[in-house]
């Protein structure tokens, strides 16, 4: 199968959920760190994402993670990984399922 952007978009998707923050027990993506996924015509995805904080322990090394998850997508040509803390992350972020997961309701 020939990937489309949206077949790389959901892709990524997958590999973002498979993706943890060692000290939280929910996958990255139910926690809300991921801002934005652009997938470009050339099938290079871009990733806005953020963290709980600056001075998170896994700052350097979890956007070197996820970057080689996305590289590792049939299709996908390039990755970039952006850390942004604009606007900064908060538990309102969260999806219902990683509420649940950490029994917020």
């Amino acid at each position: 199968m020939t990937p489309t952007k949206d077949t790389i978009h959901s892709a990524v998707i997958d590999a973002l959920k498979s993706t943890y923050d060692p000290e939280i027990p929910v996958n990255i993506y139910d926690l809300g760190f991921i801002y934005n996924i652009e997938v470009s015509d050339t099938l290079a995805v871009k990733i806005l994402m953020t963290l709980t904080a600056p001075n998170c322990p896994v700052a350097d090394s979890l956007p070197i993670e996820v970057r080689s998850k996305i590289l590792s997508i049939h299709g996908v040509t390039d990755a970039d990984v952006e850390i942004t803390f604009d606007p900064p992350w908060s538990m309102d972020k969260m999806s219902d399922v990683a509420k649940m997961e950490l029994d917020l309701f």
